[in-house]
């Protein structure tokens, strides 16, 4: 079942998901040594990220990915790897080699299958006998007004690609720019746990459909409810309390 916790403002989510990323890690690191989470972009998380920064030692053996990132290159302004790379990464201290960027400068297909390569051979599945993608301890998510996740937008034919799938190429994005990476529905459903943070009013409609019926026309609906956790505050929750 989803983990649903409201606070009172922004600074309050950000506070309460940067503790519950470090309680992840920190489970992750006792029970399997190597720690493995991904980022995502947008404006929500630069606050949270920011928060980890001060985490020292916490980031030891933690392996860093990213859900999603737009082609572009890894300095542009829209990169997400630029975002979390000035607002954690180098703040941080945590070593380049451990930082696993989506390779946006080589365009959507050719990066999709560099990056999915490079998660199959790293990150283990939950299962060594059951096929899918890799699982990795956390995925941190945030939600757009249209209630898609990562860059799997609504109605996309990416969320209809097979349990296989690991990373996939978009090019026809709604949201500029149109050439993205990300990872795949299936991805993000076999990771062992998701973090959602949704701030503003402008998110509670997507947020009171991400909690509805699953269904492609609100991505995040998909997600597997069991291991998901959402975070939100008053603005974005107001939706939820008439359902």
């Amino acid at each position: 079942m989803t983990r649903l916790t409201t606070c009172a403002d922004a600074e309050a989510v950000a506070v309460r998901a940067a503790d519950e990323v470090l309680r992840a890690v920190a489970a992750a690191r006792a029970e399997r040594g190597r720690v493995h989470i991904a980022l995502s972009g947008g404006r929500t998380p630069a606050r949270t990220f920011a928060l980890l920064a001060d985490a020292g030692d916490d980031w030891d053996e933690v392996e860093v990915w990213f859900a999603d990132e737009r082609c572009v290159a890894r300095d542009d302004e829209q990169s997400n790897y630029r975002l979390a790379r000035e607002c954690l990464l180098d703040p941080a201290g945590i070593a380049p080699e451990r930082v696993h960027r989506m390779p946006g400068e080589l365009g959507p297909d050719a990066g999709a299958s560099r990056y999915a390569q490079e998660l199959l051979a790293t990150v283990a599945r939950a299962s060594a006998s059951a096929p899918g993608p890799p699982a990795l301890d956390l995925i941190m998510l945030g939600i757009g007004e249209d209630g898609h996740v990562a860059s799997l937008f609504p109605d996309a034919l990416a969320l209809s690609a097979g349990e296989e799938c690991v990373c996939l190429g978009v090019r026809e994005s709604p949201k500029p720019p149109p050439e993205r990476i990300t990872l795949s529905l299936a991805a993000l459903r076999a990771a062992r746990r998701c973090l959602l943070v949704a701030t503003g009013p402008g998110k509670a409609s997507a947020v009171a459909g991400m909690l509805g019926e699953p269904s492609p026309r609100v991505p995040a609906s998909l997600l597997r409810r069991a291991r998901l956790t959402v975070i939100l505050d008053d603005a974005a929750a107001v939706a939820t309390a008439t359902r």
